[in-house]
Order: C-alpha cells, then sequence, then structure tokens
C-alpha cells in the first residue's frame, strides 16, 4: 500500500470533513476545500470539529463584495461570526439577509452559509431547517445549488438526520450510496479521498447506520465494475471493516481475490488487520499460500503483524523461515517478528540466524533483535560482533545495533584494545560517536586521538570529537593545533 493511501486511510478513520474556503470573485459557486486530516483548527478560542465526522473544519466566507448593496453590513456581521466559531449567530444574521433583503446580491451567498452555519449547531432542529435553506437554494438559486459543494453539504445534513431515524434521509443516503440515484450531468469519478462528491459523502454517512443496514449497500457497491466505481470501492472497503460483523472478514476476502483494481486489493487485506476473529487468520493464511502478487502478500504479513495471537506469529515465523519463499517477502516478516516481543520470537530469530547464508536476512535479524530490548539480546549481539568467523560487515553491523541497545562504554571500550581490525575498531569509535552524554565514550574517544598507534583511527577520533558537544572537546582540539 503506498503512503498516500495509508495516510488517506488515517484522514478516513478521523472522519471525512469538509471545509469552507473563500469563494471564486463572481460569488456564483460555492468552494470548499478539505481541512487537515486529524487536525483540530481553532476558531474564535474553540476547536471546531465537523458533526458528522473528527475532522476539523475552517471556517472563512468569502470577502465583501457589493459595498452598496443595502444587506453588506448584516453580511459583514455574519460573516464575523462564522468566522469566529459563533454558528449560531451567523445562522440568525445570513437569515436575516435573505428576509429582509431577498434580491441581494449576498442572497445565494447567505442562504447556503445560513444552512452550514445551522449544520455546525448541529442539533436536529437546526439540521432540520438547514435542510430547508438549501431546499430554498435550489429553487432560488439553481446554479449555486446544483454545484457539488452544495450537494455535499445536502447529503451531509441528510447523512445527519437519517442517523437519527429520519426515514427519508435514510432512503436518500442508501439510494446515493448503491449508486442508484442519477449522477448528476457533468460530474467526474470521484476518488476514495473526494469528501467533497456527494456519493462519497452518502458512503461516509453510511458510518452512522447499523450494520444491518449498512452491509448490502455495501457489498453492492463492491460488486459493481463500472469505471466510475474504483473510488467508491475503495471508500466501501475501509467501511466494511468498521463494521463488526459475522460477514466482515469473508467480505474483505472475497475483494481481495476478484476485485479488479489491485489498490482495492491491497486495501481489502490490510484492512483485516483490523478485524478480530481466529476466522480472519485463516484468510490471511490462505492469502501467503495462494496468492501469486507480492504486494498483497506483504499486506498480509502486515495484518498478520498486527494480530497478537501465537498463531499470527506463528506463520510470520513460518515465512521467515521457508527457503522457496521470495527473499523481500521473508525479510518483511523477519522485521514485523522484530516488532513483537516475545521470547518465542526471539528463539526463532537468534535459531534462523545460525542457518541461514544470506546475508541480507541476516543483517534483517540483527535489526530486529535490536529492537526487542532485554532478553539478552544485547550479549548476543556481542557474541555475533566478536565472532571471527563472522562476515567483517555484519560483525560491523552487529557492533553498531548493540551500540542501541545500551552495551556499556566500557564494554566497547574493552573490545577496542582486545582487537586488532581496523574496521572494527572504526565502527566502535563511531559507536562512542553516538554517545556524547556518556562520559565514559568521551573519554576513550580522547585516549584515542592522543595516543592510539594508527594515524587514521586517531583522525577519525578527533572528527568525531569536533562534532560532539563535550565541553572538553574545544580545548582538547585547540591544545593539538599549538603542539
Amino acid at each position: 500500500m503506498t503512503m498516500k493511501t495509508l495516510l488517506t486511510a488515517a484522514a478516513i478513520i478521523s472522519s471525512a470533513g469538509l471545509g469552507v474556503s473563500q469563494a471564486p470573485s463572481d460569488h456564483s459557486s460555492l468552494s470548499f476545500a478539505s481541512a487537515p486530516a486529524i487536525a483540530t483548527i481553532t476558531v474564535g478560542g474553540d476547536q471546531v470539529r465537523d458533526v458528522a465526522g473528527d475532522v476539523a473544519l475552517t471556517t472563512v466566507a468569502p470577502e465583501p463584495w457589493a459595498q452598496r448593496d443595502p444587506a453588506d453590513s448584516l453580511y459583514r456581521i455574519a460573516r464575523e461570526a462564522l468566522n469566529r466559531g459563533d454558528f449560531r449567530r451567523a445562522a440568525e444574521v445570513f437569515h436575516r439577509i435573505t428576509e429582509r433583503y431577498p434580491q441581494s446580491a449576498y442572497a445565494g451567498q447567505s442562504l447556503y452559509y445560513e444552512a452550514f452555519s445551522l449544520y455546525r449547531s448541529g442539533n436536529s432542529g437546526d439540521l432540520e431547517n438547514a435542510r430547508d435553506r438549501l431546499r430554498e437554494l435550489t429553487r432560488r438559486f439553481p446554479s449555486l445549488a446544483s454545484g457539488g459543494d452544495a450537494r455535499t453539504l445536502v447529503t451531509r445534513v441528510c447523512g445527519e438526520l437519517a442517523k437519527r431515524g429520519d426515514q427519508d434521509c435514510a432512503r436518500s443516503i442508501v439510494d446515493q450510496a448503491a449508486g442508484t440515484e442519477t449522477p448528476v450531468q457533468g460530474t467526474s469519478c470521484p476518488s476514495e479521498d473526494d469528501d467533497n462528491d456527494d456519493r462519497i459523502a452518502a458512503l461516509n454517512a453510511l458510518l452512522q447506520m447499523d450494520a444491518e443496514r449498512a452491509m448490502p449497500i455495501l457489498q453492492r457497491v463492491l460488486s459493481r465494475r463500472d469505471p466510475c466505481s474504483v473510488g467508491l470501492r475503495r471508500k466501501a472497503v475501509f467501511l466494511v471493516s468498521q463494521k463488526r460483523t459475522d460477514q466482515t472478514a469473508d467480505i474483505l476476502m472475497n475483494v481481495a481475490r476478484s476485485d479488479p483494481d489491485q489498490e482495492v486489493r491491497e486495501q481489502a487485506v490490510f484492512w483485516l488487520s483490523q478485524v478480530p476473529g481466529d476466522r480472519t487468520i485463516t484468510l490471511l493464511d490462505e492469502i501467503l499460500k495462494s496468492n501469486s502478487n507480492l504486494e498483497i502478500k506483504e499486506k498480509a504479513l502486515f495484518a498478520l503483524s498486527q494480530k497478537r495471537e501465537e498463531r499470527a506469529q506463528a506463520m510470520l515465523r513460518d515465512v521467515a523461515a521457508r527457503e522457496s519463499e521470495n527473499s523481500d517477502l521473508r525479510e518483511k516478516a523477519i522485521f514485523w517478528l522484530g516488532q513483537q516481543r516475545s521470547t518465542g520470537n526471539t528463539e526463532f530469530l537468534r535459531g534462523l540466524y545460525g542457518r541461514l547464508t544470506n546475508a541480507d536476512l541476516k543483517e534483517k535479524i540483527l535489526f530486529s533483535l535490536s529492537q526487542q530490548r532485554g532478553a539478552g539480546n544485547d550479549r548476543w549481539l556481542m557474541d555475533i560482533a566478536v565472532n571471527a568467523r563472522e562476515p567483517q560487515e555484519l560483525r560491523k553491523k552487529a557492533l553498531f545495533w548493540a551500540g542501541q541497545t545500551g552495551v556499556p562504554s566500557s564494554e566497547f571500550a574493552s573490545l577496542y584494545d582486545r582487537i586488532g581490525d581496523q574496521e572494527l575498531k572504526d565502527q566502535i569509535i563511531f559507536v562512542f560517536s553516538q554517545r556524547g552524554r556518556d562520559a565514559a565514550a568521551m573519554d576513550k574517544l580522547f585516549a584515542i586521538a592522543r595516543a592510539d598507534q594508527d594515524p587514521e583511527l586517531r583522525k577519525k577520533a578527533i572528527f568525531w570529537l569536533g562534532q560532539s558537544r563535550d565541553p572538553r572537546a574545544q580545548k582538547f582540539l585547540e591544545d593539538l593545533i599549538n603542539r
């Protein structure tokens, strides 16, 4: 799964919110811009969050543009209230504009922003009034109402009302999410993170519905194969994963097997990691054993790594040990084993290291065990470092990772004095350089810089002392220069 997909998924988890941005200069349309994902924006001292979810909303209405209009002063007051998050006051003043000055240049924008302010207030009465204002916007200003932004707000309002029991809105949301409503002419195919598309907004609204009503709709969306359904299917996969039913794992597995879009298949496997139950582990094992797509299998490994059950860890160990398996996949299995601290994983990785001939895999084991603090892994890494039968590069890597686990600097200093290999000594100097606040490490660097018989190692020690913040380093370097 790409980083974009992961970030999108995180943003979806938080919600699919929408934010108001400044309208175009001709004031004939409305424009939204999504607020930063997983963020909170403070408006007038308050944290403003979307009623339908958790993504923060900006509240910036267009600058006044008709100074001679009789409603100009009221619009400025309403805009100020909206922009500081006083939605009730904003709705009240925007309403005055449309009521007192129906021919005002601000009338259309005021209808829209009144509805938006009512939506942000959030109680059932306000939501019903917001729906009425949007219907009025449709009657009086159809060009504004037909824009994607206004349609999205309609869907948002209706989604909230549906959640609170409004049957008309519930039917409308179901029809939109299932794709049975006729698309607005000229609309393009949505992406899964296009929260300004009313079809995506309708799918988001299903998150608030109970699983019994939502799952059949989501399954119909996932069965679609028309070109414009890809973004909808990607969003539906996430929504299915959030509905904890007996069908969830099987639906995701079916998508992973059969969806024609690679990204949809990958997301289905990814979200299996969030579905509890032994059945999910069985399905992931099936993917690892039968699927030929490497990226899909990588997602299955990740999903297994999120499971705490011993059976899931055993499957990861099986992949890591399987000599016929792709080496990249084995490396990832080794990595994920290192992220779960367990005696079984530690003993397995140490034993596997001794059986391997692939240097890259052995290096991954060094790293993975360095991530499991305790369990004697620091001693094990030092044993690899001093083992003359090991390749030098692996010994150097073992020294580096042992240096990250907290092995005392005095032990590295003793090893430095015992070994004769210049490259290993160079690596120990580097380990010391990473311990700037460790007095024993700095003392040994000073000793090497002053008296080591190897001029190259002296130079390395001097270089790293120059990079340190040890208060003695400046005087030491000055004395060296003036010697």
